[in-house]
């Protein structure tokens, strides 16, 4: 590993330990994942999400105790109810939200569904994962859809800032 690889993986580190101590006793938003279901009697079950996980939401990262996630889909657990949609993806997003409450999730609760895990060790080498990225030996997300990226450190002062 070149020196500044190391010295990049080094403030990779430390950023992310700065951002998990400032946001130590601040609520967490549980993750979540699709369950997969037995059949009982030839019958199965409805689908579910069930909670695997907890983080902290800060814009386009979940950070974990030792992981940090890439955000996937942001859901409001919510009873099943019948409903009139005009959109098909309304109804399908209701489904999602009524698998979230029949998985555990308290009504009104949100939940994060396919936050796909950052591969740190592969950001440290200089691989891009996820949004993160090492370059130049700064740690840098990409934090807009049309690919802009900023220096970590930025993105999560200015994101802490506003809670």
């Amino acid at each position: 590993m070149t020196d500044e690889l190391a010295a990049g993986a080094d403030l990779l580190d430390t950023v992310l330990a700065d951002a998990r101590r400032r946001l130590a006793g601040s609520p967490r938003e549980r993750l979540g994942d699709w369950a997969h279901s037995r059949r009982l009697l030839g019958f199965g079950r409805a689908p579910r999400i069930v909670p695997v996980g907890e983080a902290w939401h800060v814009g386009v990262l979940l950070i974990a105790d030792a992981e940090v996630y890439a955000t996937g889909e942001i859901l409001r657990a919510r009873a099943e109810a019948v409903r009139g949609y005009t959109a098909e993806a309304q109804r399908a997003r209701s489904e999602r939200a009524a698998a979230a409450a029949r998985g555990g999730f308290v009504d009104g609760e949100v939940l994060h569904l396919g936050a796909a895990e950052i591969d740190l060790d592969a950001v440290r080498r200089g691989a891009v994962s996820g949004p993160l990225a090492l370059v130049d030996g700064i740690p840098l997300v990409t934090w807009t859809a049309a690919g802009a990226r900023r220096p970590l450190a930025n993105y999560l002062d200015d994101q802490l800032s506003l809670r």
